[in-house]
């Protein structure tokens, strides 16, 4: 078995010690950068994400249309409804930390009666920016109540959205419908029934 002289096992050492430094320096910066991209996605909805009035309730036009047409029987089941909560772009954003936003109105009668935010957090294996659409279908007088009355409503806390699962092509007015609100969340490819909106906070805002 070889002997390494002192000045072997001084050089070993040394690199023993700067191998370590540069991972622990690693871990650091991989961290710093996270966090650092992270407040940065949290930001921008203040500044670039506002909308007017106007230009939320031209999205919202289009993506309740788009609701009908792609929902069988879409049309007659907003027109029962109580209620609509309509945010159509909320992007999401992030490494393994992420966060998402957007802006929205809420409808009575097909009238504009309030402005909505939707923010949440998330933690998980997630890379780069998406975007989605998200209904909220209110079925009762006192769950559109009882939201209105909030000016922090968050879901899986102050109350539970359901998302709803059903037959390709099967009208929704034919299933039986238990729950006060139902969520509906599409992306560029169509209705999504793999995701969650237990988390998601609901604030009130002036436009």
């Amino acid at each position: 078995m070889p002997v390494l002289s002192n000045e072997e096992l001084d050089t070993s050492k040394t690199d023993i010690i700067m191998h370590s430094s540069i991972k622990i320096l690693s871990q650091n910066t991989k961290l710093f950068l996270v966090l650092l991209f992270v407040i940065i996605i949290l930001s921008i909805p203040q500044r670039t994400f506002a909308a007017s009035a106007e230009e939320i309730n031209i999205r919202v036009n289009a993506t309740i249309k788009r609701f009908c047409k792609e929902v069988p029987g879409g049309n007659e089941f907003l027109e029962k409804s109580k209620g609509v909560l309509v945010f159509p772009n909320v992007v999401k954003a992030g490494i393994a930390i992420g966060g998402e936003y957007g802006e929205g109105s809420l409808r009575v009668a097909d009238k504009t009666v309030e402005y909505y935010s939707t923010a949440a957090a998330s933690i998980g294996f997630q890379l780069g920016v998406q975007s989605k659409s998200i209904l909220l279908i209110f079925l009762t007088n006192e769950a559109l109540s009882n939201f209105r009355k909030n000016k922090g409503w968050k879901a899986g806390v102050d109350g539970s959205i359901a998302v709803l699962k059903w037959g390709v092509g099967e009208d929704i007015n034919s299933l039986d419908i238990k729950d006060p609100i139902v969520g509906f969340i599409f992306s560029n490819k169509g209705l999504m029934f793999n995701l969650t909106i237990e988390g998601s906070k609901f604030t009130k805002i002036v436009r």
